[in-house]
């Protein structure tokens, strides 16, 4: 094995580097979802229990001090629409941005995977061509005295690069994907969660108003009633 990475050339030693870092990114980011997520499991779900309920404080109580994305926003719009005095739409706009950031962080070094994804196998093509050219090269510089021998060990060690491009680039796209896909999930639950708050709140302040409103209309009832008994 180490005598092929030997004869692969620079080439091979460069994409050695690329899944290097690769595997670090891939490290980094199994590590980022598997700290974020929420403790216990259903808290969120919990939380959005008592917010029905009415009940914040409890609601606070699961989801403020957790790493997770989720839990962090659903506490910060909480305590902003309790505590604020910000118009809704202000609030809105400022846990938008905050969800914007927390998106950013599940996207973070994707980037890296998905050009490490593209750029091994043109590597390896390109670590390929150079060593067909140095091999028709000594070909030709043999003469009639061609050697088929020395022939296909110099393609062989060309097309070496080309199978280390793709070893590297196949596991990598597929990891790409794979968090590419727990972002998406992710930033989709965010969205539905702060639906979700808004929505709340929005029903519980029409409940309120409209408690406030009857007693109003029961006594303009009243004193028509009354007016006309008279």
């Amino acid at each position: 094995m180490i005598d092929l990475l030997v004869n692969g050339g620079v080439v091979v030693w460069l994409l050695i580097s690329l899944s290097v870092v690769a595997l670090t990114v891939g490290v980094f980011k199994a590590w980022q979802f598997y700290s974020t997520r929420p403790k216990p499991a259903d808290a969120i779900e919990q939380a959005f229990g008592f917010l029905q309920q009415g009940k914040h404080a409890q609601a606070l109580l699961l989801v403020n001090g957790q790493r997770n994305y989720r839990a962090a926003l659903i506490s910060s719009t909480v305590q902003l629409i309790d505590k604020s005095s910000l118009a809704l739409d202000d609030i809105k706009d400022e846990i938008y941005r905050q969800a914007q950031l927390a998106i950013a962080q599940l996207n973070s070094y994707l980037r890296v995977l998905e050009v490490i994804a593209t750029l091994a196998p043109l590597m390896g093509l390109f670590g390929t061509v150079i060593g067909m050219i140095e091999a028709f090269k000594a070909m030709e510089s043999a003469g009639a005295q061609v050697n088929p021998a020395v022939l296909s060990g110099g393609i062989w060690q060309a097309l070496l690069t080309t199978a280390v491009g793709l070893a590297v680039a196949i596991p990598v796209s597929m990891l790409n994907s794979y968090f590419e896909r727990k972002a998406e999930v992710e930033a989709q639950a965010i969205q539905n969660d702060l639906q979700r708050v808004f929505t709340i709140y929005a029903s519980a302040s029409n409940s309120r108003q409209g408690a406030n409103s009857k007693p109003t209309s029961v006594t303009k009832a009243s004193t028509t009633t009354y007016q006309g008994a008279e």
